[in-house]
């Protein structure tokens, strides 16, 4: 079976291991800024998703099957028995955040903690009476239909637009961005893209056991604050959820605020390897915090 992930490296040395997973548009040069913070005293695992390379061909694989949170949450449970990682804390940007939250409920020795990064289980609005909780995802239906057209009419247009709004306006990351989105094979970017922005993946958070922090960007344009909200009250089965909002603007604060991020890792990191036990996980009580 072909395997979805690619150019695996460890970096660092620790007891404790860090796994980055990138998203959409991103490769593991995306956490440049953070890595050598992260491995001065961890083992960090990084790699690239398939997508992220032009060579990445459109379609079925050699199994018949197409791009799935499950078989990326599959392939993630491989390469961390490949490697040999138990009781990661595992981070996962945007689309892996999700593919993170399925792997752990099929294989909860891995996970140690879900660092769930810019993550949405569902980016589409609920109709008006749809829904008791009248689930807000950040688009209507018709939008995400025009950005899928957008991205088959010209995908180098549709990037050019895209970015900047993801970059949240910081112009030293638009060019790093606009080069790993521009690297995907289109026909490829269009089949993931439809994954993922057309997916409804909020009952899995039902079957979170795992503790989670989830950071969310003050503006991110694709996951709203108010999505991790509805995380946090719906993963009732997690021993502990707590919510870091970063107060920056786009969807990548590895690039735009690295600062703020490494804090919060590395008090989730202070907090696991002090305690090491379940009375680590019931620390910081599940509140919502404000990272500036």
């Amino acid at each position: 079976m072909r395997r979805w992930y690619c150019n695996v490296r460890e970096v660092g040395s620790g007891d404790t291991t860090v796994v980055l997973a990138h998203g959409y548009g991103a490769n593991q040069g995306l956490w440049d800024k953070l890595l050598p913070s992260l491995s001065h005293t961890n083992k960090v695992l990084l790699f690239d998703w398939d997508f992220a390379t032009s060579s990445s061909a459109a379609g079925n694989d050699d199994d018949g099957q197409r791009y799935s949170f499950v078989r990326f949450a599959e392939d993630l449970i491989a390469l961390m028995d490949e490697r040999e990682v138990r009781g990661a804390v595992m981070v996962g940007h945007s689309m892996s955040a999700m593919a993170a939250c399925v792997a752990s409920v099929t294989r909860p020795d891995l996970f140690a903690h879900l660092v769930l990064l810019c993550a949405s289980p569902r980016y589409i609005n609920s109709e008006d009476g749809q829904e008791e909780e009248g689930y807000v995802g950040g688009f209507e239906r018709p939008s995400i239909d025009g950005m899928l057209d957008a991205m088959s009419l010209d995908f180098e247009a549709w990037v050019r637009g895209f970015v900047p709004n993801a970059a949240g306006g910081d112009p030293d990351s638009v060019p790093h961005l606009e080069k790993s989105f521009l690297a995907m094979n289109p026909g490829v970017a269009h089949e993931v893209a439809k994954m993922i922005f057309l997916g409804d993946q909020r009952e899995v958070l039902d079957a979170v056991t795992a503790p989670c922090t989830v950071v969310q960007v003050m503006a991110d344009f694709a996951a709203p604050p108010c999505v991790a909200e509805y995380m946090k009250r719906r993963m009732v089965k997690a021993s502990v959820v707590t919510v870091e909002i970063i107060n920056s603007v786009g969807h990548f604060p590895q690039l735009v605020a690295p600062q703020q991020l490494l804090h919060i890792l590395h008090a989730v990191l202070r907090r696991h390897q002090e305690a090491g036990s379940e009375e680590q996980e019931a620390d910081g009580g599940g509140g919502i915090h404000v990272t500036a």
